[in-house]
């Protein structure tokens, strides 16, 4: 089957599971993670991830979703 774009999906595991396009920015995880600031303000034109990005964090962080494989492949994955 023939990878597309999940225009409009805005869930993490959604994309990962029916294996659409996804650009991996997992690498934001470990940034974010490392940086002391107490407040982090995401701006960024729509639609330019936020909430995707949002929904990574959640699945990365949740206790229900720790012994998933939603990151096997991804960059945070190889830290």
């Amino acid at each position: 089957m023939a990878r597309t774009v999940g225009i409009g999906i805005q869930d993490f595991e959604k994309l990962k599971r029916e294996n659409l396009f996804l650009v991996d920015k997992t690498m934001f995880i470990k940034e974010w993670w490392e940086n002391q600031d107490e407040v982090t303000l995401i701006t960024r034109p729509r639609p330019f991830g936020k909430t995707l990005n949002l929904s990574m964090l959640e699945y990365f962080f949740s206790v229900e979703h720790s012994e998933s494989d939603l990151f096997q492949g991804m960059k945070i994955w190889e830290e």
